[in-house]
């Protein structure tokens, strides 16, 4: 009767001293008292004490004693997590309502989430990933001519929602020259000089705005838009140049720029702005990858419970629930995730490359439920953080890359880690 509405598992903390009174002849008062104890499961407390008394009583009332003791380990297997039903119907509401609104305005969804951050899990990446891949979304770059500093939302020449990126995906751009930006807009900047000249923001901040290849309005890509800013005054000249620090300069005949080549393009936007829209960083080491036979995340789904499997991305997520050291990792390439679970020998052996790899590469066996849940059950770690050194060229080699480009090779943003 006590567990009756849960289908016979424990899960709201009525229950626990519902079946305290019901079984064992607790008071309201000594009841509560469980309760309370209950979040010390993990720690010393006074828990021990209910314990024996709720075992004696049950088996003073005529119970075995292998159920008394099982009664009270399932109070004890939700007690760290168990919560009151009225908490668990809010919850259930907030998940509806979140469904449906991703399930029927996936653009504006994404948007509230991006405006929210930090929260959750998950990054801006896989935020804007899932509203492209699963909610068909057009998803717009922060753009100068168009941008505010929150995402907002804005239709194509199809009449389609969009969801263009907000400034504040871009590290190192203040709100207040956001605003800036959106407040002399008015009907629009007439290419870059104009943009300039009605803003008057600093020379770091168009800098920043070049980086994250906010000006492909004014015809200008990073590296173009990088030239322009570089052309402009300082801010603050030194007295020597300071006669021809002046706002309009003359026309130049320069020798075109290189072209930059997609990975680098990519791995400079999830360095600026923490996402891109133009690809995935796994995807220029896919060849390298295949060639090693390291399986991409999505060729998990067709494989079967117990086949052996490397597979090798982006870490997204550590969790590390309670105080164990069972870890979950979270991976991620162009094709979608692989969710990893490292078991306690697994992860003293082989700790270093759990938490601190940004590309990890996993070798174990697949772990698939009949409801079709997969895992890949790691039994050796290998740190492949070294091949993001590689996608500094459009066409990755086998060995080593032809060219760098003149900065270091920028790290992607880490993780977000869970313990």
């Amino acid at each position: 009767d006590v567990l009756h509405k849960t289908l016979g598992v424990p899960l709201f903390q009525e229950q626990a001293m519902k079946l305290a009174i019901v079984a064992a002849k607790f008071t309201p008062d000594q009841a509560n008292g469980l309760r309370r104890a209950m979040a010390t499961f993990r720690h010393v407390g006074t828990i021990g004490t209910f314990e024996r008394k709720f075992i004696e009583r049950m088996v003073e009332r005529g119970y075995d004693v292998e159920f008394a003791e099982s009664c009270f380990g399932q109070i004890r297997g939700f007690g760290s997590y168990g919560f009151p039903e009225s908490h668990a119907a809010s919850f259930a509401l907030l998940v509806y309502i979140s469904a449906w609104l991703k399930r029927r305005f996936p653009a504006a969804f994404a948007a509230a989430l991006l405006n929210s951050q930090p929260t959750g899990f998950y990054a801006p990446a896989e935020i804007v990933r899932c509203a492209r891949d699963n909610g068909k979304v057009t998803v717009l770059p922060p753009d100068a001519s168009f941008s505010h500093w929150d995402c907002t939302l804005e239709r194509n020449e199809k009449g389609e929602i969009c969801l263009r990126l907000g400034f504040r995906q871009i590290d190192g751009l203040g709100e207040e020259d956001s605003h800036i930006i959106s407040h002399e807009r008015g009907y629009g900047y007439h290419g870059f000089a104009d943009f300039v000249r009605r803003t008057g923001l600093s020379k770091r901040a168009l800098v920043t705005l070049a980086e994250a290849d906010a000006f492909r309005s004014f015809g200008l890509d990073r590296r173009e838009g990088l030239w322009a800013v570089r052309r402009l005054p300082d801010d603050v000249p030194l007295p020597l140049f300071a006669p021809r620090a002046t706002p309009e300069l003359g026309a130049e005949t320069i020798a075109p720029l290189p072209v930059m080549p997609l990975s680098e393009h990519v791995l400079a936007d999830y360095q600026t702005t923490r996402l891109s829209l133009k690809g995935y960083p796994t995807q220029f080491l896919r060849e390298n990858l295949k060639a090693e036979g390291i399986a991409a995340c999505a060729a998990l789904k067709d494989m079967r419970d117990g086949d052996p499997i490397r597979c090798a991305g982006v870490v997204l997520v550590r969790q590390c629930p309670g105080e164990g050291t069972t870890v979950f990792i979270t991976l991620s390439d162009e094709t979608g995730i692989c969710n990893v679970v490292i078991w306690e020998r697994v992860f003293r052996q082989f700790r270093k490359e759990a938490m601190g790899s940004r590309l990890l590469l996993a070798e174990g066996k697949v772990q698939k439920s009949p409801e079709g849940v997969i895992h890949l059950m790691a039994e050796r770690l290998i740190d492949r953080s070294r091949d993001l050194k590689l996608l500094s060229g459009d066409a990755v080699p086998k060995h080593k890359p032809v060219h760098r480009h003149p900065r270091d090779v920028r790290i992607l943003p880490p993780s977000r880690d869970f313990h």
